[in-house]
């Protein structure tokens, strides 16, 4: 499946770092998202959402409120099936932004979903 990172970090204690691993551990096609960074443990780093050459199922969220905010029409225009909300990342409004418009939305730490089979749809 292929995931957007959004927020990825290379610095290894950042879980948004431990995603990307954890996400190419099993399977899943990473596409880490972050400005300033290029590579990630091997993986492409990606400027923005809107860089990725691929349709994406999941994008994750590492980013403040504030961030994720100015970043609604980018994923909205991306497409995804689900977006999900890590601990800290909540926004409501964003969250109805992307519900309107036909995006799912999961409240959840994505570490916590990979390592309880619980990040495969049902």
């Amino acid at each position: 499946m292929n995931v957007a990172i959004l927020g990825a970090s290379n610095k290894p204690e950042r879980y948004s770092h431990q995603a990307v691993i954890l996400l190419a551990q099993q399977g899943h096609t990473v596409f880490p998202i972050h400005p300033a960074i290029d590579e990630i443990e091997g993986h492409r780093v990606f400027k923005k959402l809107s860089d990725v050459p691929e349709p994406l199922h999941t994008i994750t969220l590492y980013l403040s409120p504030s961030i994720s905010a100015g970043l609604a029409d980018a994923i909205v225009a991306a497409k995804p099936e689900r977006v999900i909300f890590n601990p800290g990342t909540e926004n409501p409004a964003l969250e109805e932004q992307l519900s309107q418009a036909g995006i799912a939305v999961v409240r959840a730490c994505t570490l916590v979903l990979l390592r309880t089979n619980q990040f495969e749809p049902k």
